[in-house]
């Protein structure tokens, strides 16, 4: 089979070697599944330069997140799934846990419970992105701050993957939001997604606009996934006993050195007013949360997305062999629809991403 492998940390495309390797053998509990599509994630190529939370054993095959494919095999004693069946691998590394194989290769092994079956009419595109972006939307609304309808939730990079499926998400479930954006020209776009106020820094004030917003009952609850100033000032606009969780840090996106990754936060603010600062990491949430219960938050995932509650946008397809040049468009300044890698009869072309 071909996989694509980094020997070393360093730059993805200086790294990156695409390579044959046997097809792996399932062991009991297993399933070797042949893979459809895997998308190509920022936190993938962050794994590689050895700038993200975990980092893997080298020489690695690429993609620690999620994709797509069919059940080719079972190892034994392995129950619950059908050869030929439809299922999203979930390769998110469980912190702490065992190693989970990448996902940018024809063929992978993986443990059955990190398995959920979808149907054969959600699209590739749908279904390799089920395990990160949504399930880390859902988590932050419904487990870590319990929004309840009604309520505010302030939320950061509204324009990202993320920000935009929690705006779908709090449109469904009755909540308010306040959505942060750093330009003028997506504020029309997030209004239009269902973004009940926008707030652009750009030309606004984010402590005074949300106070405008809020009135006397203030913001409680916020998402920040921006970190820096930014993050500093969301947890300044909350009313006191508010909390944010930080699940990521933009605002300092190309730094290496931990001394840049900060949120200058106020202990004034902290003490006197009893706010809370906290993290989400979904490695960490799938190394603390027993496997029933990871995959009952999948398997909510899996009907919002067939239910079109949320809404994940067209991939565009690449074959694995022009990996240099799917990398340059996940991470150009607008690259806009997501590239996927794509595993298709026809080795040489395009997949469809249906």
């Amino acid at each position: 089979m071909r996989a694509l492998v980094a020997g070393r940390v360093g730059e993805p495309a200086e790294v990156l070697r695409l390579e044959s390797r046997p097809v792996p053998t399932p062991e009991a509990g297993q399933a070797l599944i042949r893979v459809k599509a895997t998308p190509i994630h920022a936190s993938d190529l962050h794994v590689l330069r050895g700038r993200y939370g975990f980092s893997p054993e080298f020489p690695t095959v690429g993609g620690h997140m999620e994709c797509v494919g069919r059940v080719e095999a079972l190892g034994p004693e392995t129950e619950g799934l059908k050869i030929g069946e439809r299922v999203v691998a979930v390769a998110v590394p469980a912190v702490p846990g065992p190693r989970v194989a990448g996902t940018w290769q024809e063929y992978l092994v993986a443990d059955a419970q990190r398995l959920l079956p979808v149907p054969d009419d959600l699209s590739d595109t749908s279904a390799c992105q089920l395990a990160v972006n949504p399930l880390t939307a859902l988590l932050l609304v419904t487990r870590e701050l319990d929004v309840q309808p009604g309520e505010w939730l302030l939320q950061t990079a509204a324009g990202s993957t993320v920000g935009r499926l929690v705006i779908q998400l709090a449109g469904h479930l009755g909540i308010r939001t306040m959505n942060v954006v750093r330009r003028r020209a997506a504020v029309e776009e997030i209004k239009a997604l269902g973004g009940d106020e926008v707030i652009c820094t750009e030309d606004e004030d984010l402590l005074r606009r949300v106070a405008e917003l809020a009135g006397p009952a203030g913001v409680h609850k916020a998402t920040d996934c921006v970190a820096g100033d930014v993050g500093a000032q969301v947890s300044q606009a909350l009313a006191p006993g508010g909390e944010v969780v930080v699940y990521g840090a933009l605002s300092t996106h190309r730094q290496t050195a931990p001394a840049a990754l900060t949120i200058p936060l106020q202990a004034r603010s902290l003490i006197y007013e009893t706010k809370a600062v906290r993290g989400f990491w979904l490695n960490r949430w799938f190394g603390a949360a027993p496997p029933a219960d990871a995959l009952r938050a999948l398997s909510e995932v899996r009907g919002l997305v067939i239910e079109d509650v949320l809404s994940i946008p067209q991939g565009r397809p690449f074959p694995l062999e022009r990996f240099t040049e799917a990398i340059s468009s996940a991470e150009a300044p607008a690259h806009g629809a997501k590239p996927l890698f794509v595993f298709d009869d026809d080795r040489g072309r395009d997949g469809d991403s249906r």
